[in-house]
C-alpha cells in the first residue's frame, strides 16, 4: 500500500481523513455511529403512564438519580425502556470479578483461555437478567412514591390488578437493558472501541448541551451565565488533563527471559529483555462505583423513614439524610476516604488474580536482582502498593471534583454537579483514549503514520 501524501493538516485531522479513506475502517466508524443513533432512539421510548414534568423536577433535586442517570446514558431521565442502561451488566461484571478468586470452578474457567472467557461472559449475562429485574422493580417503586409523583399511586405492586402492569413494565425495562448490552457487544465486535463504555459515553455527551444551558441559566445575567460556562469549561479541561496524565502513567518493571536453542547439535543460551507495565491507576473507575453505591445506600434507606410517625425514627432518618446529602461537606469527606480504600482493595484483588510471579517463573522470566518465586511476588506487591498510593489519591481528588465546580462556578444545581462527576469524566476520557488507540493501531497496520505520541 502506498504511503498517503503529506499534508499541512494537523496529524489528528489527517489521521481521521486517512481512516475514512480505508473502506473497512470507514465501515467500523459508521457502524459505531449507527449503533449510537439506535441507542438514542431507544433512550427516548418512555414507559407508559409517566408524568414527564414531575420526572424532570425529580432529577433537578435528586443527586442520587442523577448518578444513576449517568450510567443509563441519559435514558433514566426519560424513564424509558432503557432507563437502567447497562448498569445491571456492569454490576454483574463486578460481582463475577470478585467471585473468580473465591470459587475454584471459576478460577479454572479463567485459565482455559478463550473458551473459559466465553463461559464467564455467559454467566455474566445470566446474572444480569435477575439484577435488571430487581433494579427495574425498585426504580418503579421509587418513582411511584407520593413525593416523586412520577407514576400514579397503585400502579406497581403484586395485587391482582397490578401484577400484569408491573410485569409488563419490569420485563420491558429488562429487555431494554439486554438490548443495550447486545448493541454494546456488536460495537465491540464490528465497530471501534469498547461498546458498553461507548454507550455510556454517548449518553453523557448527548446531555452536554442541556447541562451547559442550565449552567448558563444559573447566572443572574447573560454576562454572568457566559462567565460561568467559561469557568466550567476551563475546570473541565484541567481535570481532563489531570485524568489523562495519571491514566497514562506506567511503572515499567524490567524482565529478562533466557532460553536454550539447539543448533548443529550444540546448545546455546539466549536471553532477551522486556518489561511489565504496571499502571498507576489500574483499578479504573470501579472504586468510584463502589464508593458511590455505598454512600447512596444510607440516604436512600433514610428517605423511606422521613415521614415515619415515630418521632425518634423520623429524627434519625433526617439526621442520616443530611449527613449523606451531596450538599454537605461530610459526604465529600466520606467519599474521599472510601475511594482511597476501595482503590487499594480492588487493585490488590485484581493483581492477585494475575499471579505474575508464577507466570514469570513458568515462562523462564525473572526480574534482574530479584530471585524467582516468592521474592518476586513480594517485590511486585511492594511496587504495586507504592504506585497505587498515587492512583488512589488521583481517584479521590477526581471524585470530589464536583465540589470544586460549586466553589468556582457558584451553582448548586444537580446538573452542574453531575456535569463534572468523576465517573462521567473518567468514562469520557477513557473511551476517547481507547478509541484513539484502536484507530491508530488500524492505521499503523496499513502503514499509515500514527498520531499518538
Amino acid at each position: 500500500m502506498r504511503q498517503p501524501q503529506k499534508s499541512s493538516m494537523p496529524r489528528l485531522i489527517q489521521a481521521m481523513v486517512d481512516a475514512f479513506r480505508l473502506p473497512d475502517l470507514r465501515w467500523k466508524l459508521l457502524f459505531t455511529l449507527a449503533m449510537l443513533v439506535v441507542f438514542r432512539f431507544v433512550a427516548h421510548i418512555p414507559v407508559p403512564g409517566v408524568d414527564r414534568e414531575a420526572l424532570s423536577n425529580v432529577f433537578e433535586t435528586n443527586a442520587l438519580l442523577g448518578m444513576l442517570d449517568l450510567f443509563s446514558g441519559g435514558a433514566m431521565r426519560n424513564l424509558s425502556i432503557a432507563a437502567m442502561g447497562v448498569y445491571p451488566y456492569i454490576t454483574a461484571s463486578i460481582i463475577m470479578q470478585l467471585l473468580v478468586p473465591i470459587i475454584p470452578r471459576l478460577q479454572n474457567l479463567q485459565k482455559e483461555g478463550e473458551i473459559g472467557r466465553r463461559k464467564l461472559n455467559q454467566y455474566t449475562h445470566w446474572l444480569t437478567v435477575p439484577l435488571a429485574m430487581l433494579q427495574g422493580y425498585a426504580q418503579l417503586v421509587l418513582f411511584q412514591r407520593p413525593e416523586m409523583g412520577v407514576l400514579p399511586p397503585g400502579t406497581i405492586g403484586f395485587g391482582s390488578d397490578q401484577l400484569l402492569t408491573t410485569a409488563a413494565m419490569v420485563l420491558s425495562m429488562t429487555a431494554g437493558t439486554m438490548f443495550l448490552v447486545w448493541i454494546g457487544e456488536r460495537i465491540t465486535e464490528n465497530g471501534i472501541g469498547n461498546g458498553v463504555s461507548i454507550i455510556i459515553f454517548g449518553g453523557i455527551v448527548a446531555g452536554l448541551p442541556t447541562n451547559f444551558g442550565r449552567t448558563y441559566l444559573e447566572g443572574t445575567s447573560a454576562g454572568e451565565g457566559i462567565f460561568n460556562i467559561v469557568k466550567l469549561v476551563i475546570l473541565l479541561l484541567a481535570i481532563a488533563f489531570f485524568i489523562v496524565y495519571v491514566t497514562e502513567g506506567v511503572r515499567r518493571i524490567p524482565v529478562q527471559y533466557s532460553r536454550s536453542l539447539f543448533r548443529g547439535g550444540k546448545m546455546y543460551r539466549q536471553s532477551g529483555g522486556t518489561h511489565i507495565p504496571l499502571r498507576v491507576n489500574s483499578a479504573g473507575m470501579i472504586p468510584l462505583i463502589f464508593a458511590y453505591a455505598l454512600l447512596m445506600l444510607p440516604a436512600t434507606v433514610a428517605s423511606y423513614f422521613l415521614a415515619s410517625k415515630v418521632s425518634w425514627v423520623a429524627t434519625g432518618a433526617d439526621w442520616v439524610d443530611k449527613l449523606f446529602n451531596t450538599n454537605g461537606y461530610p459526604y465529600w469527606a466520606f467519599l474521599f476516604f472510601l475511594v482511597i480504600g476501595f482503590t487499594f482493595f480492588y487493585t490488590m484483588v485484581i493483581f492477585q488474580q494475575q499471579n505474575l510471579a508464577e507466570t514469570l517463573q513458568r515462562q523462564g522470566g525473572f526480574i534482574p536482582g530479584i530471585r524467582p518465586g516468592r521474592p518476586t511476588s513480594d517485590y511486585l506487591n511492594r511496587v504495586i502498593v507504592r504506585i497505587t498510593c498515587g492512583g488512589a489519591l488521583f481517584l479521590a481528588l477526581v471524585a470530589v471534583a464536583p465540589i470544586l465546580s460549586r466553589w468556582l462556578v457558584g451553582g448548586t444545581a444537580s446538573s452542574t454537579l453531575m456535569l463534572i462527576s468523576a465517573a462521567g469524566l473518567l468514562i469520557v476520557v477513557g473511551v476517547v483514549l481507547d478509541t484513539m488507540r484502536q484507530i491508530e493501531a488500524q492505521l499503523l497496520m496499513r502503514h499509515y503514520e500514527g498520531f499518538i505520541k
